[in-house]
């Protein structure tokens, strides 16, 4: 039933139900209430990013992580890696900010949890990230009528296509009406 979408969130010509932007009482939104989702529906999220030195020595000094494979060039070099570290919660944070704009914008009334957190590559300063989202799971919310459970698997990749970052997210997302 799931069904593929590219180009920032339209499905292929001929192919099911569309993510639109409309209007919500907020103004604009892009994200999709519970109804609009499939278990098996893809989106390949069109935004990219391009981590910069700056982008990890401010997400790690606000976090207050001193870890040197993130700070330190010469104490990087020593390391297996030869090179600064990208800090993990950084690429973690992007994934999922990634996908925002085509899942949950204007429809999320909270994420309520994350699961099976890996990172299987390490970022490094330089590396362009993009993000795949999957839905895996949809339920009925059973404390609010108004809403219903979705479970994304997203996943960020490199420039060369290798996956760095991956994780389950369980948004509670609004109904229509």
């Amino acid at each position: 039933r799931g069904q593929e979408v590219v180009s920032q969130g339209r499905r292929p010509s001929g192919g099911g139900r569309a993510s639109r932007s409309h209007r919500g009482k907020g103004g604009l939104m892009a994200g999709r209430y519970f109804e609009d989702w499939a278990v098996g529906d893809r989106l390949s999220h069109e935004i990219r990013r391009t981590v910069t030195e700056t982008d990890n020595l401010l997400f790690s000094v606000m976090t207050h992580n001193p870890q040197p494979l993130h700070l330190d060039a010469e104490a990087a070099k020593a390391s297996e890696f030869g090179r600064i570290l990208v800090n993990g919660t950084f690429t973690f944070s992007l994934m999922v900010g990634l996908s925002v704009g085509e899942t949950t914008l204007g429809t999320l009334v909270a994420n309520l949890g994350y699961d099976e957190l890996v990172m299987p590559a390490p970022v490094f300063l330089g590396d362009t990230l993009r993000a795949t989202s999957e839905v895996t799971g949809l339920r009925e919310s059973k404390s609010r009528p108004g809403a219903g459970l979705v479970t994304f698997r997203h996943e960020a990749l490199n420039q060369r296509g290798e996956v760095v970052c991956r994780c389950l997210r369980t948004a509670l997302v609004k109904k229509r009406g």
